[in-house]
């Protein structure tokens, strides 16, 4: 059945994605990404390798139980038989088969070297296991799909025998024969024209299964279907083992966007973003800023020129709408920053400047200064907000008043370090005097800061620091270096990045800290 017209969208995240260097998943985190990858409407969930392994045993028979797919099929993946096995009698093609998903998609070889060396068997036997275990699957009443692995590259072996791999697949049931560019050596050009004379010579249904290794993952994709492939695997956010698999997101986008072909149910590209980020949430991934559509950087505007361009049509300086992938255009506030920039970052945070000339070119100058110094404002958007929010309504929002910090690390005879900090404030007309422990100096400033301002504000509480990154500016000087500090922070429904910047790390820390949490008040004092 061909749940979306005649195109296949292929998710493997939870099978090839999931080879990637340190990313292991969970049955449970298995069970989310698919229903995410669900809500984006991929036609086919390939879950993982039944038999092979007992998560992906386990993952099948909770799917069976747990998932409720509105849009997508599961499949297993798994081998042909062995060499001198019936395929009945093949246990890892029983769990296949006793797997509960409607689709299984085989990993046959289809480069010669790789018969007679990997599996060690004649390209005869080969074509034999191929045979027999699509027919067995198809007369089980699943569909299949073929995996034809390192096959490029066996064309250009042995054009002969990689095409007939081909053909006994899809004589014996097999619904798409995939080629598979498992080395990821391939160019764009050259898949073009593999891709039109398998279509030529064997009349099956082509599928294209891309790596990155050569850059070209997504290239490549989109040069197999413009010459006929209707079949596209891919993993979320391009995760896979190496250089990863072809991002299947940029791929779906392109092919909707760019080429005007539906190959998702109507309105869901615009759940690309969310879903993106959502995944690599459960992967613990961190989302790359620069991935094409869904990256926080993809619509982001840093010049003064192309700022001064987008205030008159954004479209100028855009590729796209970003709505289209559920995305948002940025400006970023940097030392490139002109007033069109501070004017349009203003509008974004809330405040209309239009009005006040003078107001902007103080911003825009004290932004420039900032930056000169150490600071930026590009990923720290709350430090930036109450640097406007001060200039716009002459005092810079303050919930408390420090009166003094200090912090003490001691090593004791067993080796452990404790530090201690205290912090000594005014809030709500009262006067506290916190000491915190932690495991660090930071960290214990953040607790005794925490706990301090907690007593007049009990939603401090909810907050809490998730992304911590320092940077040494001006390496040259040694430990004698300026120092940047970036701090996530969260309320558990949204989170803000402050910045700090000091002549050590524990300086540069404490005032992103204390912006955090000024900002955190701000937002729910509001």
């Amino acid at each position: 059945m061909d749940l979306h017209g005649s195109f296949h969208v292929y998710d493997t995240t939870l099978r090839d994605g999931a080879q990637q260097e340190g990313l292991n998943l969970s049955v449970a985190d298995k069970l989310t990404i698919a229903r995410q990858l669900d809500g984006l409407g991929v036609g086919y969930i390939e879950g993982g390798w039944p038999g092979s392994n007992p998560k992906d045993t386990e993952f099948f028979r909770r799917a069976s139980q747990e998932l409720e797919l509105r849009h997508a099929r599961l499949a297993a993946f798994g081998s042909t038989r062995r060499a001198g096995v019936r395929a009945a009698d093949d246990p890892l093609v029983g769990a296949l088969r006793d797997s509960g998903a409607g689709v299984v998609t085989l990993v046959a070889k289809s480069h010669d070297r790789h018969v007679e060396l990997a599996l060690r068997t004649t390209l005869e036997e080969n074509l034999a296991m191929v045979r027999d275990t699509v027919t067995h699957l198809r007369e089980e009443g699943q569909t299949v799909f073929l995996d034809a692995e390192h096959f490029f590259d066996g064309y250009r072996a042995n054009r002969a025998y990689a095409l007939e791999v081909l053909r006994t697949a899809a004589e014996a049931g097999a619904e798409v024969v995939a080629l598979c560019d498992t080395n990821g050596g391939m160019l764009p050009d050259w898949v073009s024209e593999v891709v039109l004379d398998v279509i030529d010579t064997t009349g099956a249904r082509v599928g294209i299964h891309a790596h990155n290794d050569s850059g070209c993952a997504v290239a490549n994709s989109l040069a197999a279907v413009a010459a006929g492939a209707t079949h596209v695997q891919g993993c979320i956010n391009g995760y896979g083992e190496r250089t990863g698999n072809a991002d299947l997101v940029t791929v779906v986008a392109n092919l909707e966007l760019k080429l005007d072909r539906t190959v998702l149910p109507q309105g869901l590209l615009r759940e690309a973003t969310r879903i993106a980020h959502a995944v690599a949430e459960v992967t613990n991934v961190p989302p790359a800023s620069r991935q094409p559509y869904v990256g926080t950087s993809a619509f982001a505007h840093k010049a003064g020129l192309h700022a001064s361009a987008i205030k008159v049509d954004p479209d100028l300086y855009q590729h796209m709408d970003p709505v289209g992938v559920g995305n948002d255009m940025r400006l970023l506030v940097s030392d490139m920053a002109g007033r069109a920039s501070i004017e349009l970052k203003g509008r974004e945070l809330g405040y209309d400047l239009s009005a006040d000339r003078e107001l902007v070119t103080r911003v825009t100058d004290r932004v420039k200064a900032m930056e000169q110094r150490g600071h930026t404002f590009e990923a720290a958007d709350a430090s930036f907000e109450l640097l406007l929010a001060e200039e716009v309504e002459g005092a810079r929002p303050a919930y408390f008043d420090v009166e003094s910090w200090r912090v003490i690390t001691e090593t004791r005879p067993d080796g452990e370090a404790i530090s201690e900090a205290t912090v000594k404030l005014r809030a709500e007309g009262v006067r506290y005097v916190v000491t915190g422990e932690g495991n660090g100096p930071v960290n214990a400033l953040d607790a005794a800061l925490r706990e301090a301002i907690g007593q007049a504000f009990p939603e401090v509480a909810k907050f809490e620091l998730i992304d911590y990154k320092v940077r040494i500016l001006d390496q040259g000087h040694g430990t004698d270096a300026i120092t940047r500090v970036l701090i996530e922070t969260t309320d558990g429904e949204s989170s803000w990045v402050t910045v700090g910047v000091g002549a050590n790390v524990i300086e540069a820390s404490w005032g992103a800290l204390v912006d955090g949490l000024t900002f955190g008040l701000r937002r729910h004092q509001r």
